[in-house]
Formats: structure tokens, C-alpha cells, sequence
């Protein structure tokens, strides 16, 4: 991402364009709308195949370990305070 684009106006965009895509097509009758809080971290370069990989395997990978206790996880290795507010 450009460093002059804040990422929470391209969070915003994605969440609002995302949010009319999924009500217009109709596929997740259940969607009702976005969490009010997100995390977002960064990570380098070098590091997209390792991420590319992790999202092909998410749904295996969860099996062993829950989406909250990665969250948690990630928070943690990442210097991130926990705002239980925004946990699951």
C-alpha cells in the first residue's frame, strides 16, 4: 500500500464496498454487517509466500488451533494491547 493512503479510510473502503457487494448478489443471506473494530499487521515482502500459503491452509489450520487463540496470538507477538471489546 502507498504510505499516503491511511489504512483505516482503505479498511473503510473495502468494508463498504464488500458490505453492498454481499447484500446486492445475495450469497450470504446471513451477513448483517461488519465488526465495529479490525486488526490490521504488518508483515514483509519477503514474507508473501509464507502468508499466501497460511491463507490457502486457513481452513485445515483451524482445526488445530481456534481463530480466537491465533488472534490472541498475533496480538501478542505483535505488541498489541487486548481489547477484550474486540475479541470474538
Amino acid at each position: 500500500m502507498h504510505p499516503t493512503i491511511a489504512l483505516s479510510d482503505y479498511i473503510k473502503e473495502i468494508k463498504t464496498a464488500s458490505n453492498s457487494w454481499m447484500k446486492e448478489t445475495g450469497k450470504y443471506p446471513k451477513f448483517t454487517s461488519w465488526a465495529e473494530g479490525s486488526a490490521s499487521l504488518t508483515y514483509a515482502y519477503r514474507d508473501k509466500e509464507l502468508i499466501i500459503n497460511y491463507i490457502k491452509n486457513q481452513k485445515e489450520h483451524h482445526k488445530k488451533v481456534s481463530l480466537e487463540d491465533e488472534y490472541r496470538s498475533l496480538l501478542d507477538e505483535h505488541g498489541v494491547k487486548i481489547d477484550e471489546r474486540y475479541i470474538f
